[in-house]
């Protein structure tokens, strides 16, 4: 198992990796991506998404086959390992993301903010904000 800065060429596995776990967005592959990777094939995602006033985890899965083998743990890794910045993330999983560094945050940055629709269907009272200090 492999994790690596995402390729051009993988785009098209990123692009359905995301699909079917519902992780896809209109611009994603403007974003910066790490792959997980085995045998040449894309098993994890996750992408750094920079607004004008944070820098965003997003769209982290693995591929259910792939699962229960701390391949999110090592995207998370290689991701906040890649920028000196902090790196915020909204989740209903906190307990994952607090067990690699992240902390819970009063304040949302506003680059973070989405419209009521990319929040469907997410539990309101479950989404916690969470921030990984940068080096």
């Amino acid at each position: 198992m492999r994790v690596r800065p995402a390729k051009e060429s993988d785009f098209p596995q990123i692009s359905r990796l995301a699909g079917a776990l519902g992780l896809d967005y209109p611009g994603m592959e403007n974003d910066r991506l790490w792959v997980a990777e085995k045998a040449d094939r894309v098993v994890g995602i996750v992408a750094l998404k920079k607004h004008h006033d944070c820098h965003e985890l997003v769209s982290l899965g693995v591929d259910p086959e792939f699962r229960d083998r701390g391949i999110g743990r090592r995207l998370i890794l290689a991701l906040t390992r890649s920028t000196a910045a902090d790196v915020y993330l909204a989740t209903i999983i906190p307990g994952f993301f607090a067990r690699g560094g992240f902390k819970k945050v009063r304040s949302v940055p506003t680059g973070m903010k989405k419209p009521p629709a990319w929040c469907e269907g997410c539990p309101k009272e479950k989404c916690t904000v969470m921030v990984k200090p940068g080096r």
